[in-house]
């Protein structure tokens, strides 16, 4: 895809003015030169043309707010010249995979002030004698090239650090306002949903023993009862069969009286 078309891809129905990144790799450039970039870019602060047959930087628009350039695996072999021009707060660039030969090319850079990282891994450059001593001094500016400042020590990547930081600051935040994870009341709930169930089966179980210890229990008066009503029967007809035998025997005594009278007479 021609540099120009992939241009319109990437703005997705926004206008130049309000995008911020354009990323274009792998796209081709007409006659190794940029296309479809304009002045209109005004905010733009990132810039990748990596692999797109870039030979010359003649048409670079003016960028007043592009921090890091990359244009690695291209064919630029000169006119670095431009960039301190058109973008003059470049804090990173990334030149890998070009062209550049010597140390005279390089020297169009020390002009760009806010330079802070320079990578020409992979050019011919880089194959000089002492090429690391000789690029720390002639860009005085530079603190890393190639990913290494002069003590060798790796150069930190800010932007990832950053968002690492952004992130867990976001999830901190997202946490306190939105509480307790979803579903966590919804667990909760059921949680107590099934303490309730448990208690209400309990509590039926009870019942139902105490209603069975209850049935028992009357059950056991009515018998109870029964005996003794039993008891108070036999007791009241044991009394009634001696007030008879206590009748006939006064009878029977009468009776005998009755009759020694008669013998007497």
């Amino acid at each position: 895809m021609e540099m120009k078309k992939r241009i319109n891809l990437e703005l997705r129905n926004r206008a130049p003015e309000e995008v911020t990144e354009l990323v274009l790799d792998n796209c081709l450039c007409v006659n190794g030169e940029i296309e479809g970039l304009n002045d209109a870019f005004k905010k733009l602060e990132f810039l990748s043309m990596a692999n797109v047959e870039l030979s010359s930087l003649a048409r670079l628009p003016s960028l007043n707010k592009l921090r890091k350039l990359e244009l690695s695996d291209n064919i630029i072999s000169g006119g670095l010249e431009v960039l301190a021009e058109k973008c003059p707060n470049l804090t990173y660039l990334n030149l890998s995979g070009n062209k550049i030969k010597d140390l005279s090319t390089v020297e169009a850079l020390q002009n760009l002030k806010n330079l802070k990282s320079l990578d020409l891994f992979n050019c011919e450059i880089t194959n000089l004698e002492d090429y690391r001593e000789s690029i720390f001094e002639l860009l005085q500016q530079i603190t890393y090239l190639d990913g290494f400042d002069q003590e060798d020590n790796e150069a930190p990547d800010s932007e990832e650090e950053d968002d690492e930081d952004g992130d867990e600051d976001d999830e901190d935040e997202d946490e306190a306002e939105a509480g307790p994870p979803e579903g966590y009341e919804e667990e909760e709930e059921e949680e107590e949903e099934d303490e309730d169930e448990d208690e209400d089966e309990g509590g039926s179980e009870l019942g139902e023993g105490e209603e069975e210890v209850g049935l028992s229990y009357l059950m056991k008066e009515e018998i109870q009862d029964e005996e003794d009503d039993d008891d108070y029967v036999e007791e009241g007809e044991e009394e009634e069969e001696e007030e008879e035998e206590g009748l006939r025997g006064e009878k029977r005594k009468r009776d005998a009286e009755d009759d020694g009278e008669e013998e007497d007479d």
